[in-house]
């Protein structure tokens, strides 16, 4: 009986994952699975979740695990509900909260309700669990030269987390050579400053930092090759620090510290994995080499027991297959590794509720592997529920319905020709879109009359229609002389009594003046 439940659960937990092979030789573990960790990975199966065609830079999963969050180089961010998801694996949302800039990380809150969104721009976002913005963080001013100074970051940002204990608090790391602490409540002014340092005293720019599991330190990676660690409360000194971590001119691109908080692992630019004991911090206790980066972010993360150290390594197009690889925390041998898919693994993410590992790729997909008896709740959930089948509803037409009862009363006529209703369309005002005339006398219904109706445009109109030609002014007077003479009003009945016969003057010919004129006022011709 038990064994038909277990055949019945392999059944419904989906595609096996294609690298299921012989794992690699464990050298100096214990063969029973209970003191061998490559028993716990949780890898027979597997699910792919098509975030989009551009590199997922940035994985989150809430503490509950019901809910993950992916960005990438295309600008947007998914989300993911494994208990409102069924077999056809599609986000219930996408959106791009930070317009043109690359996610470069994504983070749930201690508690779950909101999310970290760092992207290429110098303001870090939060939004709620649902993607609605909920604060901005403000950008600082660029021309301070003190970056204490200044409100907020001035520069592009690099990476972001959240404080472990304090919901509220999250901390941030960018180009302008800072990482500063955020309340969500106040997005006016940073909460805190740290300024890594060279050994020269210069600025040094942090390519990573993190908080410690119980939140008192925070530690950041540097372009120098250093990993500065400051404690929370005091961000003048560091309280540990490492100058020669990595090679010089290199991105460091993932710090984490391990479940009990003692060790520090860090991913670095060099193609290097090293694992640090932040009491005796002046040489790592074991590291790897050889393992390709190629993205300012690629992760490494601890398994839940602390035993295992998991990490991605990045290839070129066409030069084989991205790989996860397993490392052991103590002797630091590879393990096991999974060959993920034809393109770099950028992110991993081994969540400790769950017991499954979520993986971002270099073409787009994000990858969650898990195991039907030891991982719990989240792909499992949505890989047993078939998918939706589309309404029928949706995809039917319109059509021209003939008869929609039998009576012939109701019968609507069907149309032989096209002709006859072209020409009733034709003579509708509506359906032919007839343009309307223009308006006859006065303006009405808040449209302007022809001529408009305001005085300049009737003065207008009377200049436009007077023909009447003014060119002589004295025949256009001489036009209403009998008039005067028949009925004199003006000029007439004022001299009537002292001049009653009108005295005009007499007309000189041109020439005649010309005569009289002397000689030097004649004009030369």
């Amino acid at each position: 009986m038990m064994e038909s439940h277990l055949e019945r659960a392999a059944e419904l937990s989906g595609p096996l994952a294609p690298h299921q092979e012989a794992p690699l030789p464990v050298v100096g573990t214990d063969t029973t699975p209970e003191l061998n960790p490559v028993k716990k990975i949780p890898d027979s199966h597997e699910i792919t979740l098509q975030h989009g065609t551009k590199t997922v830079s940035a994985l989150g999963l809430d503490p509950s695990g019901a809910r993950l969050v992916t960005g990438g180089y295309d600008y947007d961010v998914r989300l993911w509900d494994f208990a409102g998801m069924d077999a056809s694996l599609q986000a219930f949302r996408s959106l791009q909260p930070c317009e043109c800039h690359q996610i470069k990380s994504l983070q749930y809150s201690s508690t779950g309700d909101v999310i970290l969104v760092v992207s290429g721009n110098s303001q870090a976002k939060v939004l709620d669990r649902d993607g609605f913005p909920v604060m901005e963080c403000v950008k600082g001013d660029q021309y301070i030269v003190d970056m204490a100074n200044t409100k907020g970051h001035t520069a592009m940002l690099n990476t972001g987390c959240w404080h472990p204990k304090i919901k509220e608090e999250f901390l941030t790391c960018s180009n302008d050579g800072t990482v500063r602490t955020w309340d969500v409540n106040n997005d006016k002014k940073h909460k805190g400053v740290f300024k890594p340092r060279s050994v020269q005293g210069k600025r040094v720019i942090p390519t990573t930092c993190t908080y410690s599991r119980d939140g008192k330190l925070i530690a950041a990676g540097c372009q120098d090759g250093s990993i500065q660690i400051w404690d929370r409360n005091m961000n003048v000194h560091t309280k540990f620090h490492c100058r020669q971590a990595h090679a010089p001119g290199t991105e460091t691109s993932c710090l984490t510290f391990s479940y009990d908080g003692t060790v520090l692992a860090s991913r670095g630019g060099d193609d290097t994995l090293k694992i640090w004991d932040i009491r005796q911090f002046k040489k790592p206790l074991n590291s790897v080499e050889g393992l390709s980066s190629f993205f300012p972010m690629t992760d490494c993360c601890f398994s839940p027991d602390d035993k295992l150290i998991v990490t991605g390594t990045s290839i070129k197009k066409g030069g084989g297959n991205g790989k996860l690889i397993f490392f052991e925390r103590e002797t630091f041998q590879k393990v096991y590794e999974i060959e993920v898919t034809d393109a770099s693994v950028v992110r991993c993410l081994w969540h400790p509720k769950l017991n499954q590992i979520m993986v971002g790729t270099g073409n787009g997909l994000a990858k969650v592997y898990y195991d039907p008896i030891k991982s719990q709740r989240g792909a499992k959930l949505c890989v047993v529920k078939t998918k939706r089948k589309a309404r029928q509803a949706e995809t039917l037409t319109q059509d021209y319905i003939i008869t929609p009862h039998a009576l012939p009363m109701f019968r609507e006529p069907r149309q032989r020709s096209t002709r006859k209703q072209l020409e009733k369309d034709r003579l509708d005002p509506l359906k032919s879109h007839k343009p309307e005339p223009p308006v006859a006398g006065p303006g009405r219904g808040g449209r302007v009359g022809t001529h408009g109706g305001t005085l300049s445009s009737y003065i207008v109109k009377n200049i436009a229609l007077d023909k009447t030609d003014d060119s002589n002014p004295r025949e256009a007077i001489l036009r209403h002389a009998k008039e005067a003479e028949d009925n004199p009003y003006w000029v007439a009945p004022a001299y009537s009594k002292t001049q009653p016969k009108a005295v005009f003057a007499e007309v000189e010919s041109e020439e005649d003046e010309t005569d009289n004129k002397p000689e030097w006022k004649k004009r030369k011709i």
